[in-house]
């Protein structure tokens, strides 16, 4: 079939080569100047199946509470006109039960584990090369009160098969020296030595150069502005360019997905979640990090990509408000500074603020809503990059008619 993919991030060029291996004809439509330039560009580049825990836990409505009048939240929500906004959050707070909360944890936790297989597939088959750091990730704490309580959250995951090692401070100075001059103020921490890092946008544009290199079509600075239907299903979608027809169609716009859906009269519990992220060149600083790491404090997340780090924290509910300014970054950057005061040349941090298509129980949306050829994929959250090839995989499978290889139980509406 000839396949549209609407959306160019890492979930809708991972979509495209997966049907493209499957025998497909595939144009992927995308609205950025080239693909993996908005939410794919800036996030912590984390593939972390050991931090699958999903936002909507018991704690969250206390944190988004105090964020009205607290400045320093890692959850802030802000008063606004939009109408969206309050649906949404109520759907969001609908499923902060301990009970949801496990089972969407372990629904998402299976997604992101049988994602990374596939990333390791195509990795294997395709050589790219994308800055991989495969030393696992380190979350720790700043007090044995904390790391206790961590690592007693950690154990729904381990039970779930995750890998993981609780460590001492000494611990995790072994682990990475570069945590040394802080050690006084880390309690100790969990490392999961399977997950990974890696720059999402460096993959995503080498994936979509291979697309392209075996028929793939991509239309880059190309705004979809809606969809025309025929019968029960998508006759083509129109754009500022014109209109795409195809046989099949993909809607992989993130966090503009609902946007698109509305047009056809299909509602997705989408929301956008600005995060904040610092891009430093590491320069000629002498001990940058050598593994990722989340301070669970601060919910700070630093990774590094070969010569630059990437600084990520915070989840602002601002709607489609990608506006940033110096002061957004100070916390984060004073974080990264204090743990790592020689590891890059932080005058020359590049400030970066995005948006992450979120669902309310934190699952991405997949399959056939209302028209027989339009498939979803879309509504991956802040971590969007550790699931988006079992995503992929899976959508291709539906295509196909074939059963995915997981079990699509409480992830396929």
């Amino acid at each position: 079939m000839r396949v549209i993919v609407l959306g160019g991030g890492v979930v809708g060029v991972t979509t495209a080569y997966q049907l493209q291996k499957d025998g497909h004809e595939v144009v992927i439509v995308e609205r950025q100047p080239q693909v993996a330039a908005e939410t794919s560009w800036g996030n912590a580049g984390m593939i972390a199946p050991g931090h699958s825990f999903v936002w909507s836990s018991p704690r969250a409505p206390m944190i988004l509470l105090k964020s009205l009048v607290m400045k320093d939240q890692a959850l802030r929500f802000r008063l606004s006109a939009d109408p969206r906004l309050y649906s949404w959050s109520w759907l969001f707070l609908m499923e902060c039960t301990a009970g949801k909360a496990r089972r969407n944890t372990l629904l998402k936790h299976r997604l992101a584990v049988y994602s990374q297989s596939v990333l390791h597939e195509v990795v294997a088959d395709e050589r790219i090369e994308y800055d991989c750091n495969d030393r696992g990730i380190l979350y720790f704490y700043r007090s044995q009160q904390a790391l206790d309580k961590g690592v007693e959250h950690m154990k729904l995951l381990e039970s779930d098969g995750q890998l993981i090692k609780v460590l001492d401070r000494d611990g995790i100075v072994a682990l990475d020296p570069s945590l040394a001059s802080a050690k006084e103020k880390i309690a100790g921490g969990i490392h999961c030595p399977t997950d990974e890092t890696g720059d999402p946008a460096k993959f995503t544009r080498a994936l979509a150069a291979k697309v392209v290199e075996r028929g793939g079509e991509i239309r880059t600075g190309t705004t979809i502005t809606g969809i025309e239907t025929s019968g029960d299903g998508v006759a083509r979608v129109l754009t500022d360019k014109g209109s795409v027809k195809g046989d099949a169609y993909v809607l992989a716009l993130g966090s503009y997905s609902p946007l698109i859906a509305k047009t056809v009269g299909i509602s997705l519990p989408i929301y956008p979640i600005k995060g904040y992220s610092l891009t430093i060149p590491i320069g000629n600083q002498p001990r940058p990090p050598t593994i990722a790491a989340i301070d669970e404090h601060n919910l700070v997340a630093v990774s590094r990509f070969g010569d630059r780090l990437r600084v990520t924290a915070t989840a602002e509910f601002a709607g489609y408000d990608t506006s940033h300014k110096p002061a957004d970054f100070a916390f984060m950057k004073g974080v990264a500074e204090e743990l790592y005061p020689e590891g890059a040349d932080y005058d020359r941090a590049e400030m970066w603020a995005g948006l992450r298509p979120m669902t309310p129980n934190n699952l991405p949306e997949f399959g056939q809503r209302r028209l027989s050829n339009l498939y979803l994929n879309t509504g991956h959250g802040h971590i969007g990059w550790t699931m988006s090839h079992g995503s992929a995989r899976i959508t291709a499978d539906l295509i196909a008619g074939r059963k995915p290889a997981i079990s699509m139980d409480g992830l396929l509406n």
